[in-house]
């Protein structure tokens, strides 16, 4: 289904899985909650990863937080 394995930020070297780790712990409602939590850093550096992702492939923070709350990762 998905690559969990794809980098989804680069700049902290985590990919879809991990990611996904750190939304069930933190529970944000939006990706701004998930960029601006501190516990984890996420997004916090050149922003590709936000929307569009990082090769502009839509592999972002925003899906991967769409998926989770689907329960689909």
């Amino acid at each position: 289904m998905f690559d969990q394995e794809k980098l989804i930020c680069y700049c902290n070297n985590l990919n879809m899985k991990e990611v996904a780790d750190i939304i069930k712990k933190t529970s944000p409602e939006t990706v701004d909650d998930l960029i601006d939590q501190v516990d984890y850093p996420v997004g916090d550096k050149c922003e590709s990863c936000h929307e569009n992702g990082y090769e502009n492939d839509g592999y972002s923070l925003a899906m991967v937080l769409s998926l989770v709350k689907q329960k689909r990762l």
